[in-house]
Formats: structure tokens, C-alpha cells, sequence
């Protein structure tokens, strides 16, 4: 299409059906994308596959989706469209931000599943992460009045993903959002976009290719080019990075426990938090899920990591039957002395082929921690139990 654009007789936008904002601006970046490209983060086009191609007039009549290439010129840059009938009915106009308020009236008013959606969508699009909390609101009313709404749910789980990455981050927001991309999976589980969401943060088995992988290769390229990367706000996790792996090797009777008798003294002031979240939240006899645990400094208590000492280490416990994949993890440490900034680990476990019901892991971590600036500093171990959810 590219000659088409250069002889002014096409202008392509385009429309990203992914979350962080950033990521997309670094690969339009790294491919020298010169077109501009709009965020679409809660899939309010309600698309079910990409890429899709949409052939829109110089009306704003779409003409066609999924053009064919070969003919494309033929019946559709070179063809003059009928204007009569729609003008009034389709007339294009400037985006303008809607009316919140009245959004707001019209779903308390007469609530339907779709006025309540409505106003979430109006909400994430148009007002952002100062209002999350209104529009996790709109869209928990929206599925409270229609179970099914697919749409409402999936978008649900991208509002707690959304704050889960703010300031304004609450502990189970991660959880929450699998749990809601769950639902819409299981309502239509034939819609791509809500399938690759979960399988992002999924285990490597579930996979369909690395989701990420590129990030670094892009940064590097840009980097050699002589300009500066777009900044990533939120940067990759390691499922995020992970290729597909459809074995599950496991290093079960090769470690060793670091504190197999239990005899480091316990955190019990929390100067370290944490959150667990388990993707997705219940599986099948025989079949894997991966689990992310989430450890951050107290703010409250004034902690942070000591560098100086070895890092964080996590060990996890499995029940007869179970297996687990890798059985010790160690965290990167910080580059200065003390930081403060969140360790997250990811891990693998594998259910037993002939037991259902809820197990629970029994996993620990040892970690050096230190309250307030030039406070006392400890070697302290945290247990951490993991409830997995095997259905029967």
C-alpha cells in the first residue's frame, strides 16, 4: 500500500488491540511505522481476530473489511461510492469527549447491561487511570445485570489489570483480571483476543509464541540508530518474554530445601508484602498453570531490600502428586545498597492426573529486609501458601 499512500490516494491508521500504551509506540518505533496508531485496550471494536484490514471511503463509510489485495485498486481506490441516503445518517464528524454524567443517569435510570458498559468504555477511553475505579464499577453493574455480557467481563479484568499497574493498585487486582478473562473465555471461547490475554500471563505449555520478545531487540536496533527507545512503564513479565515449551521438566529430588527445618525467624511485622496470582485460576486434571509471586517492600513500615547480603530466594513445596517447575528461584537484586522496588517470580505447576479439589503449595521465601532508613536489618522467611484449584 505503500505507493498508494505516497500519491496521496490512501491514508492508513490503524488501531492496536494491546494494553500498554508503549509497547506499541516502541514497536511502531523499531519498524519505523509512520502511520498513527490508536489504543483499543478494553477491544470496544469487540474484533476477534488480528490482523483485520478495513477499507473505509472518503465519507467515512466503511466499504469493505478484509479487502483482497489483488483488487484492491480496482474496487476500491479507483471506484466513486454513492453518496445519496446517508449523508444524514452517516455523516462524519470530530470525535468529541462524551457526556459521563449523562451516561452515568441514563444507566442508573433504566440499567441495562449495555448502558452500564456503555459508560465504562466512555470511562477508560475518555477519562483513563483517574477514574479506573468508576469503570471498574460500570462494568461490574454491567455483568451484575447480564451474566453472559462476554464483553463486560473481559473488559472488567482489563480495568484491575489496569490499576493493578497504578498507584492506586490494590493487592488482588492481578488475580481479579485473570479471573474476569476467565469468564469471557468460558462464555466464547472461540474470541482470540480475550484467549491470547490470559495465555500472555499462562504457562509456557498453553503458549503460542513468545509475546514480548522482541522488546529487547527493538531497544537495541533503535539504540545503534542513534535514537532513544520509547521508555516502557510497564515492562514485560516473565511469562510475558517465555517461549512455548511443551515439556515440563521438572529438577524434583536434585535441590535441596534452604530451610528445611523451618528455623529462620518469620516476618512478623510484613515488612515485605505479598501477592500471588494464579494463571489461569483453575485447571484441569493433569494440566499446568503458572503461578506469580509478587513480593514489595512495606511502605508503611519503611522497608526495603538489602542488597549487600544474597538475594531473594523462593522455594516451593508440591503435594504428593504434584510437580513443580523450577522448585527454587532466586530474584535480581537492586544495583544500589537498599532499594525498594517489587521482586516478582514466576513459576510452574504441574496437577495430578486423578485428584481434584483445591491444593495448596507450600512455598516460602527467605529474604534480607531492613525498616526504615538505618534501621535494624534481618534475614527473615515468609510462608506462602498457594492455592491451586483443580477441577474435578
Amino acid at each position: 500500500m505503500q505507493q498508494y499512500v505516497q500519491e496521496g490516494r490512501l491514508v492508513v491508521l490503524a488501531v492496536a488491540q494491546e494494553q500498554h500504551r508503549q509497547r506499541s509506540r516502541l514497536f511502531a518505533q523499531w519498524q519505523r511505522l509512520d502511520w498513527p496508531i490508536l489504543q483499543d485496550p478494553i477491544n470496544v471494536m469487540q474484533v476477534r481476530g488480528v490482523p483485520i484490514e478495513v477499507a473505509i471511503d472518503e465519507h467515512g463509510i466503511v466499504r469493505s473489511l478484509r479487502p483482497k489485495a489483488e483488487t484492491f485498486e480496482q474496487e476500491f481506490l479507483n471506484k466513486s461510492f454513492a453518496t445519496e441516503g446517508i449523508e444524514s445518517a452517516a455523516r462524519v464528524q470530530e470525535a468529541t469527549q462524551p457526556d459521563l454524567a449523562a451516561l452515568r443517569r441514563r444507566a442508573v435510570q433504566a440499567p441495562s447491561s449495555d448502558a452500564w458498559r456503555e459508560l465504562g468504555d466512555a470511562l477508560v477511553l475518555w477519562a483513563g487511570p483517574a477514574r479506573i475505579d468508576e469503570a471498574i464499577d460500570a462494568y461490574t453493574q454491567a455483568v451484575k445485570v447480564k451474566s453472559d455480557d462476554g464483553d463486560a467481563h473481559f473488559r472488567l479484568g482489563v480495568c484491575y489489570r489496569m490499576r493493578y499497574e497504578s498507584s492506586q493498585r490494590k493487592p488482588a487486582d492481578f488475580q481479579k483480571a485473570v479471573d474476569c478473562w476467565t469468564r469471557a473465555r468460558r462464555i466464547e471461547p472461540n474470541q482470540y483476543i480475550w484467549r491470547r490475554r490470559i495465555e500472555q500471563y499462562g504457562p509456557r505449555m498453553t503458549k503460542p509464541y513468545p509475546f514480548y520478545d522482541w522488546v529487547q531487540a527493538a531497544a537495541l536496533d533503535i539504540t545503534e540508530r542513534g535514537e532513544e527507545p520509547v521508555k516502557l512503564e510497564v515492562l514485560p513479565t516473565g511469562s510475558e518474554l517465555a517461549a512455548p515449551d511443551r515439556n515440563f521438566d521438572t529438577e524434583q529430588g536434585k535441590l535441596k530445601s534452604p530451610d528445611p527445618e523451618g528455623r529462620i525467624f518469620r516476618d512478623t511485622q510484613s515488612l515485605i508484602l505479598t501477592e500471588v496470582t494464579v494463571v489461569p485460576p483453575q485447571v484441569k486434571l493433569g494440566e499446568i498453570a503458572r503461578v506469580h509471586v509478587t513480593l514489595r517492600p512495606n511502605e508503611q513500615r519503611k522497608a526495603h531490600w538489602n542488597n549487600e547480603a544474597e538475594p531473594l530466594r523462593l522455594w516451593i513445596d508440591a503435594p504428593a502428586g504434584w510437580k513443580v517447575q523450577p522448585q527454587l528461584l532466586a530474584a535480581p537484586q537492586g544495583r544500589e545498597p537498599e532499594t525498594s522496588e517489587p521482586r516478582r517470580l514466576e513459576f510452574e505447576v504441574q496437577a495430578p492426573a486423578d485428584t481434584g479439589g483445591t491444593s495448596h503449595l507450600a512455598a516460602y521465601a527467605l529474604y534480607y529486609v531492613c525498616e526504615d532508613a538505618g534501621g535494624t536489618c534481618q534475614f527473615l522467611r515468609q510462608d506462602i501458601p498457594i492455592p491451586v484449584a483443580v477441577e474435578k
